[in-house]
C-alpha cells in the first residue's frame, strides 16, 4: 500500500519511535494520523489528530475502532518494560500492553482495515521476540507472545488482503534504552525502514545487524544464542 494518502493510528505515539512513526507517516503524506495516547494532550505533533487511547482498556480500543472508521493503517507500537524487576505484577503489566494491547487493537481493528480495503498493520516487536536473557525475561516473554500474535494475524488477515509487517530492533535511542550504553538504531531508520516494507508489501524488517544476526541463528544450535550454554561445568 501507499502512505500517501493513507489513514493510520499510531499507538504510543506521545515520545520516542511512536513519535517518530507520527511525524514520518506525515512527512510521506499520510492524509490522517491518529495520533494515540493514554494522555491526548502529551500528543504536540503539528498536524495530527490526538486520540486519546489505553490499548490495555477493552472498552477505550472498542471506542477507538467506531471513531477512526477510516484508518486503512494501524502500528501497534505502544510498549513497556519493566526490565529489572522479576516480580509477577511486572510482568503481568509488560504482557497486558505488549500482547494483549496488540492482541485487542489488532482483533477491533482487523474488520476496518477490511472495509477500507485491507491496508496494513505493524507490530513493533524486538529482537527480544527472538533471543532472551534472564534480567529481561519478562520483557522478552511479552515480545515472543507479540511475535507469535504477529505470526498468526499474517495468515489469518492474508484473506482480506490485510499485510502485517513484524518489526524487529536492538536498542533504539529512546527513552527506554536512555540507561543503555552500548550502539543503539535512531528511531528515525527504524521507521523509515518499517515504513519502506508497508510500501513494498514485505512481511518482516530486521532493522539492525543485531537483529539479522539473530533471527539467522534461529536455524543453529542454542548455545550460537546463548554462549553461556557452551560452557559445561
Amino acid at each position: 500500500m501507499k502512505i500517501s494518502g493513507s489513514v493510520a493510528l499510531v499507538t504510543g505515539a506521545n515520545r520516542g519511535l511512536g513519535a517518530a512513526f507520527a511525524r514520518a507517516l506525515l512527512d510521506r503524506g499520510a492524509r490522517t494520523v491518529y495520533a494515540a495516547a493514554r494522555n491526548p494532550a502529551t500528543i504536540t505533533g503539528e498536524g495530527l489528530t490526538p486520540l486519546q487511547l489505553d490499548v490495555t482498556d477493552p472498552a477505550a480500543v472498542s471506542a477507538a475502532a467506531d471513531r477512526c472508521a477510516d484508518v486503512d493503517l494501524l502500528i501497534n507500537n505502544a510498549g513497556i518494560s519493566r526490565s529489572g524487576t522479576a516480580d509477577l505484577d511486572s510482568a503481568r503489566a509488560e504482557m497486558e500492553t505488549n500482547y494483549f494491547g496488540t492482541l485487542s487493537m489488532s482483533r477491533a481493528f482487523a474488520p476496518v482495515l477490511a472495509r477500507n480495503g485491507g491496508g496494513a498493520l505493524v507490530n513493533v516487536l524486538s529482537v527480544l521476540s527472538l533471543v532472551t536473557f534472564p534480567q529481561v525475561s519478562t520483557y522478552a516473554a511479552s515480545k515472543a507472545a507479540a511475535w507469535s500474535l504477529t505470526n498468526a494475524l499474517r495468515v489469518e488477515l492474508k484473506e482480506q488482503g490485510t499485510l502485517v509487517v513484524g518489526v524487529h530492533a536492538g536498542y533504539i535511542d529512546t527513552d527506554m534504552a536512555a540507561r543503555v550504553t552500548g550502539p543503539k538504531i535512531s528511531p528515525e531508520e527504524v521507521v523509515a525502514q518499517a515504513l519502506d516494507a508497508v510500501e513494498a508489501g514485505a512481511y518482516e524488517v530486521l532493522a539492525d545487524t543485531i537483529s539479522r544476526e539473530t533471527r539467522a541463528a534461529l536455524s543453529g544450535e542454542l548455545d550460537l544464542l546463548y554462549p553461556a550454554l557452551a560452557t559445561r561445568g
